[in-house]
């Protein structure tokens, strides 16, 4: 374990990106839990709201990101400075994608349907950073051989080819897929191929005057939804608290 964690993780210089993720991780769940306690009014903490105005987490969260950021670019990716920069900085992500939602619509939507797309983001980005630590390249280009990247052609036609797969995907409402794509070109390629989600603007624009196909994603994205609605929604409900429900709208 020791000679892969050095093999992998200290020779390359990947520990501060460890460390980012590590910190990015555990400060969401930490916030989330602080969050919920203040919720459900248990615990000794409290909104913070000087002259009462209430101050985000995000707001420390910019702060922290910048400074780690910052940090992390003029440190290098060896050094104590570097892993102190890198742990400063997922700090500073974790309080900010806690939030993106309330970024997104410029409102206080932490506990309210469209709130499910921080812990979305949160997801996403952990999963991307996991690839990225795994040793994955964007765009696939790692799956080349040391006689193919001599060849620049190659490595062009894989990096532009993949890229527009990614692009499809994420043109055909596919954003999961799309990014991850960036990392793996097999799921780029599987959202590019696939139909694309009725209200994306590839159904939009090439499905206008194809009713057959307009059909086809109106139904797979119905079983998709139908299938995957739930499961999702209680891993975000476990992850960062059910949102509140909406009051019943009078007749």
């Amino acid at each position: 374990m020791g000679h892969w964690f050095y093999r992998n993780i200290l020779e390359p210089g990947k520990l501060p990106m460890l460390l980012a993720l590590a910190s990015f991780v555990l400060t969401f769940l930490l916030t989330r839990m602080v969050t919920r306690l203040i919720r459900a009014g248990r615990g000794p903490f409290k909104n913070v709201t000087p002259g009462g105005m209430h101050i985000h987490h995000v707001v420390p969260g910019i702060l922290l990101t910048v400074v780690g950021g910052f940090g992390a670019v003029g440190s290098g990716r060896h050094g104590v400075g570097a892993a102190v920069c890198a742990v400063i900085f997922g700090m500073g992500a974790g309080l900010v994608l806690d939030e993106f939602a309330l970024i997104l619509h410029l409102d206080d939507v932490y506990w309210t349907e469209e709130g499910r797309k921080s812990v979305e983001v949160v997801v996403m980005a952990t999963a991307l950073a996991l690839l990225v630590l795994g040793g994955s390249v964007p765009l696939g280009v790692d799956g080349l051989t040391p006689d193919e990247r001599q060849n620049r052609a190659v490595v062009i036609l894989t990096v532009v080819g993949n890229l527009l797969f990614a692009l499809i995907a994420l043109l055909k409402g596919k954003a999961r897929m799309g990014l991850l794509g960036v990392l793996v070109p097999v799921v780029a390629l599987v959202g590019a191929v696939r139909l694309a989600r009725p209200a994306s603007y590839w159904a939009r624009r090439f499905y206008r005057r194809r009713p057959k196909a307009r059909a086809r994603a109106r139904l797979r994205s119905v079983r998709h939804d139908r299938r995957w609605a739930k499961p999702r929604r209680a891993f975000q409900d476990l992850i960062g608290g059910a949102p509140d429900r909406e009051p019943p709208r009078e007749p």
